[in-house]
């Protein structure tokens, strides 16, 4: 089967309606998901920036919530702008991580989005994080493994890959060499995956 990198990060406002779209996508295609979380800040950081393009450039971010409102509309998703923005999603990608290839790790990526852009939750409080792995089914003992150094350790590695490879936003997708921005490109990316 081919396959598909999903390269997202929980505070991306664009990946929440990638993320809760792709499963479906990518199994009506008949490709494959390989899940991605990294995070967003160092790349940011190497560009000279310490906050969100969308809170630094304030037109862009105010297209983006506006954009991201007829999205999720379009999507049936429900949207309620974080109180807090970005969020820190480390906790979260610490686990993504650390549980790539889990059969319940789709879903809860799909809750701590919700939780997020839905819900206004604080992404990076363990209570928040312990409810949703424990409500996927994930073992006992998932939340203590986001601060082992293994985990650690794989996000970070992660991250660094996505700067390898040119990775500058999310959500992106990678089909063997070939790199996809934005919610908007999935399609596009699947459509490549299936040659």
């Amino acid at each position: 089967m081919n396959r598909i990198e999903f390269w997202f990060e929980f505070a991306s406002t664009y990946s929440y309606p990638a993320g809760l779209r792709i499963t479906g996508a990518a199994k009506a295609a008949g490709v494959a998901i390989a899940w991605r979380p990294f995070l967003l800040g160092p790349i940011f950081k190497a560009r000279g920036w310490e906050d969100s393009p969308f809170n630094l450039f304030p037109d862009k971010g105010r297209y983006m919530w506006r954009d991201l409102e007829r999205i999720c509309e379009g999507q049936g998703l429900p949207l309620r702008r974080p109180s807090r923005f970005p969020r820190n999603g480390l906790l979260p990608a610490r686990i993504a991580c650390r549980y790539d290839g889990e059969d319940w790790l789709p879903e809860f990526v799909h809750q701590v989005y919700r939780a997020n852009f839905a819900e206004d939750r604080e992404i990076s409080d363990p209570a928040v994080i312990g409810t949703i792995l424990q409500a996927v089914g994930a073992p006992t003992g998932a939340l203590a493994a986001a601060e082992a150094p293994e985990a650690k350790a794989k996000l970070r590695l992660q991250t660094e890959r996505a700067q390898a490879l040119g990775i500058f936003g999310a959500p992106s997708f990678v089909v063997g060499d070939e790199l996809f921005w934005g919610n908007d490109r999935l399609e596009a990316a699947l459509e490549w995956a299936q040659r």
